[in-house]
């Protein structure tokens, strides 16, 4: 088995589609490295992956919106392509086993915006292998059973 890890911020709001009567998630996840190159000069590459999250637990979907920074762990994939042009191009997924939200989004801690607030309120990390996602100690909107609340 060869397994992927990624921590990295989402590209665009997820997709929710059902193939074949299940649910699958798909989102980009991008991963930017920065280093210095021969020349000493600063550089960044950004590496995008395509995640396939399999579950039946479509409940994280709302979540999963443009900049949030996620970790995600699973299986690789590597498909190859011919663009328009004729040029040989290849593209990196991932069929992922474990999804946690791990922060904000990007802008998070510029003030402003009140994305970043609203994104504070779920608190630090949070894992949706087992369970979707709620804030702790408060029912859903317009929901007052808890029964659904997360159990941390």
């Amino acid at each position: 088995m060869i397994k992927m890890q990624v921590i990295g911020n989402l590209g665009k709001d997820c997709v929710v589609n059902t193939v074949n009567g299940k649910s699958v998630i798909n989102f980009t996840v991008a991963h930017t490295e920065k280093y210095k190159d021969s020349q000493g000069n600063q550089q960044e590459k950004t590496t995008w992956v395509d995640c396939a999250y399999w579950t039946d637990r479509t409940a994280v979907a709302p979540y999963l919106t443009k900049g949030k920074q996620v970790f995600v762990e699973g299986q690789p994939e590597v498909r190859s392509f011919t663009r328009q042009d004729g040029t040989a191009g290849a593209s990196l997924s991932m069929r992922v086993r474990e999804l946690q939200l791990i922060g904000g989004g990007r802008n998070e801690n510029e003030g402003g915006g009140g994305y970043g607030q609203q994104q504070q309120s779920y608190g630090g990390q949070q894992s949706y292998g087992q369970q979707a996602p709620q804030r702790q100690g408060a029912p859903a909107a317009g929901n007052t059973d808890m029964t659904d609340d997360l159990p941390f």
